[in-house]
Parts: structure tokens; C-alpha cells; sequence
């Protein structure tokens, strides 16, 4: 039996009720703020190094 990618063993859940027509609440200022630090911080910090071994160490 050959399933298309477009069947599912089981339908989709219907949405929560309390999730319609409800637009989200919008961030405070200080939630905002945060936001903004964050963002900085995550793109100025740098990436953690790889744990793999090099191919100089391996020599």
C-alpha cells in the first residue's frame, strides 16, 4: 500500500477554540527592549568552536 504525500494516517486536529480570530497581544516596551538586547547579544557573541577533531591534530 503506497501513501501519497498528501494523505495522513489521522486528520489534523481541529484548532484550539480560545486560538480563533484572537490577534495576538502586542510586546510592552520592556518586553521589546529585552528583545532588542537579545538580538544583540546573540549576533556579537561569538559561535561556540566545533568539538571535531582537525586534520592537523590528527597527524
Amino acid at each position: 500500500m503506497s501513501s501519497s504525500p498528501q494523505t495522513r494516517a489521522y486528520p489534523e486536529p481541529a484548532a484550539h477554540p480560545l486560538w480563533r480570530h484572537q490577534r495576538p497581544r502586542p510586546l510592552t516596551p520592556a518586553q521589546q527592549k529585552r528583545n532588542r538586547e537579545l538580538l544583540l547579544t546573540a549576533q556579537h557573541t561569538p559561535r561556540p568552536r566545533t568539538t571535531k577533531p582537525s586534520v592537523e591534530a590528527s597527524r
